[in-house]
């Protein structure tokens, strides 16, 4: 996936006018661990019922390989993110969290053929290793968060922290196919077949955050 560089520019600016705003107050840097990988941020208490941050979690990259009913199969993943969010305390440390993620979340699905009869939309076909359908499935670039968690509330030294929350929307799925037998086989069979796998990434209408860290303030 190409990644365009705008998409990225606008909240890159945003992070660093977070952090080079007129500090009231002490700012903190924090590490997370869990979902949505590995993470680093800066947070910013403006009073002390108010906090905004910005930060960066990414789970990297995974590739699989497997064979399942005739089909081989190479699966790739990647996910990156960047958040802006603003925490309101409620209660001591613990708090609402809301903000926006801007998302590189997608999994990239290719499938090969191996002279094995495979079922696509309710007909058999021989795919040959020449035949390859490539799904790809992509959760949007920006998407609206909501939470709740504990700490980076004003204060100094060492903290803990912990966040649960979801970056809320819609998966979309789309193909690619080429090949000789594929080439030629029914594109209604052929939209059966992505329509079942759309109905099950439907289902999926959030990415979740569940997280634990410790914070440095300063």
């Amino acid at each position: 996936m190409r990644l365009n560089a705008r998409s990225f520019v606008v909240p890159c600016l945003a992070a660093g006018l977070l952090a080079s705003l007129p500090a009231a107050h002490a700012g903190e840097v924090y590490v997370n661990a869990g979902l949505p990988g590995a993470m680093l941020g800066y947070a910013q208490p403006l009073s002390p019922d108010v906090t905004l941050r910005a930060d960066v979690a990414t789970l990297g990259r995974y590739s699989k390989r497997t064979t399942e009913e005739g089909i081989d199969y190479d699966a790739k993943l990647k996910s990156d993110r960047l958040a802006l969010l603003a925490d309101w305390f409620v209660v001591g440390g613990f708090r609402l969290t809301g903000g926006v993620t801007f998302n590189r979340m997608q999994a990239d699905l290719v499938a090969r053929g191996n002279g094995t009869p495979v079922n696509i939309g309710g007909t058999n076909y021989v795919l040959t290793s020449q035949d390859r359908l490539d799904v790809k499935v992509e959760f949007p670039r920006t998407t609206p968060y909501l939470g709740f968690g504990y700490g980076h509330q004003l204060g100094q030294g060492l903290g803990f922290t912990f966040d649960v929350g979801a970056s809320i929307g819609k998966a979309k799925v789309s193909e690619t196919h080429s090949g000789p037998v594929l080439s030629q086989a029914n594109q209604a069979d052929i939209d059966r077949e992505l329509a079942e796998l759309r109905e099950g990434v439907g289902k999926v209408r959030f990415i979740p955050q569940v997280t634990i860290g410790v914070a440095f303030r300063f």
